[in-house]
């Protein structure tokens, strides 16, 4: 039996700075930051105040108002970011079998910001000890339910074949994709809509986040306030989007002609059994990802041209991450560039696995990488070619993404050029 691979053939972005692929991809390859105070709410008595919001419409994403009254901003995204990556692909899912179409959707925290306003209401602000349902909306319990964004999409683009959400914390993105892959590859579906949202910017989690100071204090300089790489780093920066890629089984992509972004070779993921928020500093876990992605793509790890890094900007994870990509690359982690786009959009929680690939497929169809912004002093335990400030014109066949969350988890894909050799 062939084997299945599954190729990207569409792709949707709602990101800081950039809503639409295009507009994202311009953000990145000018090296511009999308960082600012928060304005979704009052974050006055915050320690950290700053987060990489979306300017995003909803009338220009084509909700109606019954769907903005009844949507969470996250599902919003995810639906905006179907629409695109559906218009992009060109394929007609209304000739396809439902039964072949699948969706995966990623979200680290769900429906957070109508749930938290939906319990203020129900308390009378904390108050009441006992909630009044009857003053919940109807729409209350899919809030409740993460699983709910997958089923949004689902409605949208007519999947009657398998339809999950993953929720691995700031590997979600990644590990969605990684799923729609296989579901393609053990011929689950033959199309596939993959990706993550998440829109975390409200108290509750700014809250978390503050408790355990993971995030930046630089309130006064927002624009420079992700800097992963940096020596000058104090945290990452919380930000919010959405990516939805088009996956189909490669051959009958290219029967019907599709425009294809890359191939998704490999993926593996791992976790640390260690703690829920501490790496070791040695990168194991993370270098035997991928290590596996590596395997399964069948490359050589010195055909990477390029490390699409999980980057957070916190000290810990930058030099964990270093060290696994040392660990499992070798000499050719000192040749390979290696940048953070997080520098320009934050740390969109779950979504953000996804905005990287959607950015690595872009960066194997215009043969550019995205800078690390802000790194201007580098970590002298960081010496890896973070590609500074400015974005790099350079042939590249094969990408690594990698991603590490809370709860000791590390994912690693593997992507190649539609021409690259097998």
């Amino acid at each position: 039996m062939r084997a299945r691979t599954a190729v990207i053939t569409g792709i949707g972005v709602t990101a800081p700075g950039g809503v639409g692929a295009k507009a994202f991809w311009d953000l990145l390859t000018a090296g511009r930051t999308a960082t600012r105070p928060i304005s979704l709410f009052d974050a006055s008595g915050f320690r950290s105040r700053i987060a990489a919001e979306c300017d995003f419409v909803a009338e220009h994403a084509g909700l109606s108002a019954t769907e903005q009254g009844r949507l969470d901003r996250v599902s919003q995204f995810a639906v905006a970011c179907t629409r695109e990556a559906m218009a992009d692909c060109a394929l007609d899912f209304g000739a396809s079998p439902p039964e072949r179409i699948g969706v995966v959707i990623g979200s680290a925290v769900g429906c957070t910001m109508r749930l938290e306003e939906q319990y203020v209401t129900v308390s009378g602000h904390g108050r009441d000890w006992l909630p009044d349902a009857g003053m919940g909306c109807p729409a209350l319990y899919e809030y409740l339910v993460p699983s709910s964004i997958a089923a949004e999409v689902a409605r949208r683009c007519g999947a009657a074949g398998p339809v999950s959400l993953i929720s691995t914390g700031c590997t979600s993105g990644l590990d969605s994709i990684g799923h729609g892959a296989q579901l393609i590859s053990e011929g689950s579906a033959d199309v596939v809509i993959a990706g993550a949202a998440d829109a975390p910017i409200s108290p509750i989690t700014s809250a978390c986040f503050d408790a355990i100071k993971a995030t930046s204090p630089n309130n006064d300089d927002p624009q420079h306030a992700s800097r992963p790489f940096d020596n000058r780093r104090d945290g990452f920066v919380l930000a919010e989007g959405a990516a939805v890629l088009v996956l189909e089984e490669a051959e009958s992509a290219r029967r019907r002609g599709a425009d294809i972004y890359g191939e998704i070779r490999g993926f593996a993921s791992r976790a640390n059994a260690f703690h829920m928020t501490g790496l070791r500093p040695d990168g194991r876990e993370m270098a035997e990802a991928i290590r596996v992605a590596i395997e399964r793509a069948r490359v050589n790890a010195d055909d990477i041209g390029y490390v699409n890094a999980h980057g957070s900007g916190t000290r810990q994870n930058d030099r964990h991450e270093t060290a696994a990509v040392k660990r499992s690359l070798g000499e050719h982690a000192y040749r390979v560039s290696v940048s953070s786009i997080k520098s320009m959009v934050g740390h969109s929680l779950g979504a953000i696995g996804a905005i990287e690939i959607a950015a690595c497929a872009l960066v194997l169809r215009h043969q550019v990488i995205p800078p690390t912004a802000n790194l201007e002093v580098p970590d002298p335990e960081c010496d890896l070619d973070y590609v500074p400030v400015t974005a790099r014109e350079l042939a590249v066949d094969v990408v690594l993404s990698v991603g590490s969350g809370f709860g000791g988890f590390q994912s690693a894909m593997i992507l190649t050029r539609p021409t690259a050799p097998r």
